[in-house]
């Protein structure tokens, strides 16, 4: 056996040392408290640990974005990146999300409202959910997220009708162990653990013991005449408590049920028929403490499909929030502390807002909307972490493919722009940050209409990423098995095209404009094919260079009010306005525009030229894009187009020319031929008409 391969003895050694070393001590009261004294930090409610824990992971600023980014959402560094979100709108609504459990560490409100999730299906907000669960139970592994609770041990002993299987019973709320000193004497030693504390916020509990507990301390009390100290020697240990979902501990995921079905039990516990016999239906130990608010107690409670529950049946989340407490059938109050998330779409959300008999529990709520991303490149990233995360046939990814399948889902969930100026897939690229500085478009401006005129927000409707992602997966298997090895845009094309009317979850009122859509999006891959062909067909990096600095000397001139030599007869002569304009009418600037764009261009070269950095219009993304298009331009009257159609009338050598400098560019060879003929037919039907 190799070095390489973990032997059981290794994997066991592994296995042990992710564990925390003191996960199977039973430690003393006494020990517990010299703890808290040394690190407050264990005497931590839910709101102030999960708050803790997102900024555990790191946080930074996305300059670029505007926003702060959390890593465990940006980077996901338990799982290699698997679970990465990308888009403006979804880390705005993370980090609303943490500001409300932020605020509600620092007692602010939030802590008595349930963190509702709302967005559209496919938008993320369960997957973001699960993600916060999986790092709340590896913080609590770690020393930072670390926190205790308490068992009872050697009840028999002093409690006569205790069964002997209950002579060692956890605390059924997995308790901090610090509710076990009367509030009084608490209170005492909060206010010493605050004087310590290092934090934004100050350790509070006032919690009253569960029922159980409470009956185990008045009887043990009572034997030793109110000793607490004997109780707490002899019949209670501090255990580690480590949350996790798997075994409904500090995690709990509640689902809704068949409506007729549903039974308030679920969530608050009911009693153990197993004990009834031995302790009697009103006795305390004949609770079973099952319920989704108990197991989820100092942790994270997740109510899926939230809304779907029966009215009455979300009364109960009126006491777990706005008291912090459950009241179980015929049983006394138990307080709870833990972060209530729910998720829901839309018609269930618009169902119960308009319901004003849910106006109490919709009070009781705090709306984080999870949207779509708006963002094309953003949301091609969703698309490619798909396929990084997946088997994926030997299949080369061809340019634009996963931008424009982008490109398609955002023009579904954007509202239509009111200005004439600004169509709607130029509104797409302002959100996507592609719009040039002398573009005359406030893309702040848009974001404001967007907001005002959709329902309510941008990117809470249109095409789901899921259903691109499924509609991208089958175009990879169709390619597979017609024995092509890569998936361009116009694959995915005819997938959206011949399966949009086939999903359910786009209503059929829509399938009109989003072919419409459709159409706008091979447009504007059109475009971009074109500009690849050109640039493999008509790029010369020393023309580009010397048409430059032909620019930019009549520029200085023009600027300077100067004349220019002629490179041909060496005479003077006024900037050739002519030349400046044909470059510049390449970005669509206007007559009016032109000074403005002069006067940019002018300024980079003189920045440039004091940090001693010599002129390149490939440095600058604007004129270098102005000088190819010219360019072409200027050559595309001599290259035959229709010939890109036509196998049988282009050399083999001048084709395959081509087709390397698109493979340069990123292209499979046989996606290079196929976007030269495609761009070429355009190109050609172009010269036609012109």
């Amino acid at each position: 056996m190799t070095g390489d391969i973990d032997t059981l003895a290794e994997l066991s050694q592994k296995y042990k040392e992710s564990m925390p070393a003191d996960l199977r001590d039973a430690k003393s009261f006494d020990w517990y408290l010299e703890t808290l004294y040394e690190d407050p930090r264990i005497a931590r409610n839910a709101h102030q640990r999960v708050a803790d824990m997102f900024d555990f992971y790191g946080t930074e600023y996305n300059e670029d974005l505007g926003i702060v980014e959390y890593r465990l959402a940006s980077e996901d560094p338990l799982h290699d990146g698997e679970n990465v979100f990308y888009g403006r709108e979804i880390h705005d609504a993370i980090h609303e999300f943490v500001n409300k459990i932020k605020s509600g560490a620092r007692g602010l409100g939030p802590e008595k409202r349930i963190k509702l999730l709302l967005g559209p299906v496919g938008s993320g907000k369960s997957h973001f959910d699960f993600l916060s669960r999986r790092y709340f139970e590896d913080y609590t592994l770690r020393d930072e997220g670390r926190m205790y609770t308490f068992r009872w041990v050697n009840l028999c002993d002093i409690i006569r009708d205790q069964d002997p299987a209950d002579n060692v019973v956890q605390s059924p709320m997995n308790q901090d162990p610090i509710v076990l000193l009367p509030q009084e004497q608490r209170d005492d030693v909060i206010e010493q653990l605050n004087t310590v504390l290092d934090a934004p916020y100050t350790i509070r509990n006032d919690q009253a013991l569960d029922p159980a507990s409470e009956f185990y301390m008045d009887r043990l009390l009572a034997h030793y005449d109110d000793d607490l100290q004997e109780v707490l020697e002899n019949h209670v240990e501090i255990i580690r408590l480590v949350a996790s979902e798997n075994k409904r501990q500090c995690i709990e995921t509640f689902e809704p049920k068949d409506k007729k079905n549903q039974d308030e039990t679920e969530l608050t516990g009911d009693v153990n028929y197993s004990k009834l016999a031995i302790y009697g239906e009103s006795d305390p130990r004949a609770f079973d403490y099952s319920g989704a608010f108990c197991n989820a107690n100092r942790g994270i409670f997740s109510g899926e499909e939230l809304l779907k529950l029966q009215r009455e049946f979300l009364y109960d989340f009126l006491h777990a929030t706005q008291e912090q407490t459950i009241k179980p059938k015929n049983n006394p109050r138990i307080d709870i502390d833990q972060v209530i998330v729910g998720r829901t779409n839309m018609p269930e959300y618009r169902d119960k807002k308009g319901d004003e008999k849910m106006e109490a529990f919709n009070d009781r709520t705090k709306r984080i909307d999870f949207p779509y991303i708006l963002e094309y490149d953003q949301e091609s990233q969703i698309y490619r972490k798909m396929l990084r995360n997946a088997d994926v046939p030997n299949m080369h990814i061809e340019p634009h493919a996963m931008e424009m399948a982008g490109l398609f889902g955002v023009l579904t969930r954007i509202e239509e722009p009111d200005s004439e100026r600004v169509s709607l897939v130029q509104k797409a690229k302002a959100y996507n940050g592609e719009l040039d500085d002398g573009d005359d478009v406030d893309v702040k401006k848009l974001r404001e209409e967007g907001e005002a005129k959709a329902d309510i927000a941008e990117g809470m409707y249109g095409v789901s990423a899921r259903f691109i992602g499924d509609e991208i997966a089958e175009a990879i298997m169709n390619s597979t098995h017609r024995g092509r090895d890569y998936l361009s845009p116009l694959t995915l094309f005819n997938h959206f095209e011949e399966n949009l009317e086939n999903h359910g979850s786009i209503p059929e009122e829509n399938l009109e404009r989003y072919y419409r859509y459709l159409e706008l999006v091979r447009e504007e891959y059109k475009e971009r094919a074109i500009e690849d062909v050109r640039h493999a067909l008509a790029y010369d990096l020393d023309e580009i260079q010397r048409q430059g600095e032909k620019y930019m000397d009549h520029v200085m001139a023009y600027i300077d009010d100067a004349t220019i030599e002629d490179e041909l007869t060496g005479r003077e002569q006024e900037p050739d306005e002519k030349f400046l304009r044909s470059v510049e009418e390449k970005l669509d600037i206007p007559e009016d525009r032109k000074e403005d764009f002069r006067q940019e261009v002018s300024n980079w070269v003189s920045r440039r030229a004091r940090e001693g950095t010599s002129f390149n219009p490939q440095d600058n993304d604007r004129l270098r894009r102005a000088l190819e298009r010219k360019l072409w331009e200027d050559k595309k009257h001599n290259i035959n187009f229709s010939a890109l159609v036509s196998a049988n009338e282009l050399d083999d050598d001048e084709r395959n020319a081509w087709v390397d400098g698109l493979v340069d560019q990123g292209y499979s060879r046989e996606g290079a031929r196929e976007v030269l003929e495609f761009a070429g037919a355009e190109v050609a039907k172009a010269e036609l008409e012109e």
